[in-house]
């Protein structure tokens, strides 16, 4: 709900928020659920109304019990028919006490969707990178930095190639270029496409900047008749890499 409002309020409200949520280390969204939570539980108000005047930030308010001590990732699901294996992946990640929040990339919609990746993360999703609702306060930066890794399951050569690049036209790379925290790629496509010149270069270019990757396995492709390296690695080993 807070994804719905936050952009409909003042502009004091919102600084408030901004100021709020990075003093506590969240994201504006995740400062909107404590605070309604905090209200519901039957705490007080913050004594300083925002605009008053004043620039102190109301002490810090205590992080959900279930999310404590918990790491986080932010999963990008690429678009290659192992994309359904990511919905698994988060699964699994869940199972180790590990929070997800996914970003999905145009092509990869075309496989799962973002309904599908939000009931089994239990959080928003994220596709577009001009999303008027989370890139008021600069969202791919937060989906970069507010986590303890990023994973890219599938991660297609097209992807790979666009990291290696450096670009970032679209909410993934983006979130990608602007990264400081560790990268696990599991890499998914052709066996052919993964050996061409191009994408060995790439992957070797990514390794060099100290990105990290699992699989891809050998085995039998989607297409009829094809088998080679080039399968996602599977659910549990990348949950197990990260």
């Amino acid at each position: 709900m807070a994804s719905l409002t936050i952009r409909k309020l003042d502009d004091a409200l919102k600084s408030y928020l901004r100021l709020r949520s990075a003093k506590n280390g969240r994201s504006v969204e995740e400062e909107v659920r404590v605070i309604l939570r905090e209200l519901a539980d039957g705490g007080t108000e913050p004594t300083e109304a925002p605009g008053a005047g004043s620039a102190t930030v109301p002490a810090p308010a205590p992080r959900a019990a279930s999310a404590a001590g918990e790491p986080r990732v932010t999963l990008i699901i690429g678009g290659g028919i192992a994309a359904y294996k990511a919905l698994d992946l988060i699964r699994r990640l869940k199972e180790r006490r590990i929070q997800v929040r996914c970003v999905l990339t145009k092509a990869a919609q075309q496989f799962v969707t973002p309904l599908a990746a939000s009931a089994l993360s239990h959080e928003r999703v994220y596709t577009d990178l001009f999303d008027a609702e989370s890139e008021f306060d600069t969202g791919h930066i937060r989906l970069a930095r507010d986590c303890d890794l990023i994973v890219v399951a599938p991660a297609t050569a097209d992807l790979m190639a666009k990291m290696a690049q450096g670009h970032a036209d679209d909410l993934a790379t983006a979130t990608l270029l602007a990264a400081n925290r560790p990268i696990l790629l599991a890499p998914a496509m052709n066996p052919l496409m993964w050996n061409n010149p191009a994408t060995r270069r790439n992957v070797l270019q990514l390794r060099r900047d100290g990105v990290h990757t699992v699989g891809p396995n050998a085995g039998e492709m989607a297409e009829a008749g094809e088998a080679g390296v080039g399968r996602m690695a599977e659910p549990t080993e990348i949950a197990a890499a990260a």
